[in-house]
């Protein structure tokens, strides 16, 4: 396979890395790349997807004790099946939005020009919600009801939007919600699980004619340099929250935001559609 190929992919797998877990969009982070890249044929839509898996299982490695502590309860306890039963219920209205209306979003909405209005009108909503921080009422994933966990999964929908950000939206939603902020964050962890394997094996099964064996190389080194980079980014957001607001990333997202519509708007960059 071509060198600058693989190149692009394990760029491609960095970026989404960094970008899956933090409240800045992997997806619109992606589409900019892919544009700046040259990287954004069919295939690469499907390979943007598919490396989702790779971030997903850094994740599961983090929460394994209680991945596995909560699947071997199942069976018996009832906090285990009431937890399993919110990731499902949180997964559920952006599973359906997304079989409905997915390929109509991205035919109209994946462009620079939306992403970078999102990232900015994400920032604002994260300086405002940090704003207003009351005391949480739920500190805890295990003290949430299923009413929460719907309208976090509501609040993930906004998501399909690119540059909104799926777990922006996730933690933001939740702690306005009254999570706090560890609370919205580790159940924003947890429904990415479903949202993003979902995501990624629909992908790859609706879209199966565009590939073939000889892409194997450039959907391995996407998978393993997403798993690597998101294990990294997880790791450093879990001890970063600990004494941090989101105000860092609000910054970050209406300068990146603007900067993005200045390139397209005096035509420095010619961002691709």
């Amino acid at each position: 396979m071509d060198a600058a190929l693989l190149l692009k992919a394990a760029v491609m797998g960095v970026v989404e890395g960094l970008t899956e877990f933090l409240p800045i969009s992997s997806t619109g982070h992606l589409i900019l790349a892919g544009s700046l890249l040259g990287f954004d044929e069919a295939k690469a839509s499907v390979f943007e997807m598919a490396i989702q898996i790779g971030a997903i299982c850094a994740v599961v490695l983090v929460y394994w004790q209680k991945i596995r502590a909560t699947l071997l309860a199942l069976p018996t306890q009832r906090q285990a099946q009431r937890f399993a039963a919110h990731v499902l219920i949180g997964f559920a209205p952006a599973a359906l939005l997304g079989l409905l209306a997915g390929k109509a979003i991205k035919a109209h909405l994946f462009n620079a020009p939306v992403v970078a209005l999102a990232l900015v009108a994400g920032g604002i909503v994260i300086f405002w919600a940090e704003g207003r921080q009351r005391p949480a009422r739920v500190q805890s994933v295990d003290e949430m009801s299923g009413l929460d966990a719907l309208k976090v999964g509501l609040a993930q929908c906004v998501a399909m939007i690119p540059g909104v950000s799926r777990s922006g939206a996730t933690i933001i939603g939740g702690m306005l919600l009254g999570l706090s902020r560890p609370a919205a964050t580790e159940f924003s962890f947890f429904l990415a699980i479903p949202t993003l394997i979902g995501a990624g094996v629909y992908s790859l099964w609706s879209d199966r004619a565009l590939l073939a064996w000889a892409d194997a190389p450039l959907f391995a080194v996407g998978l393993a340099l997403s798993f690597g980079s998101a294990l990294a980014c997880v790791r450093w957001l879990l001890r970063y929250i600990a004494s941090h607001s989101f105000v860092l990333f609000a910054w970050y997202r209406i300068i990146f935001g603007l900067l993005i519509l200045l390139t397209w708007q005096m035509d420095w960059v010619q961002w691709s559609h």
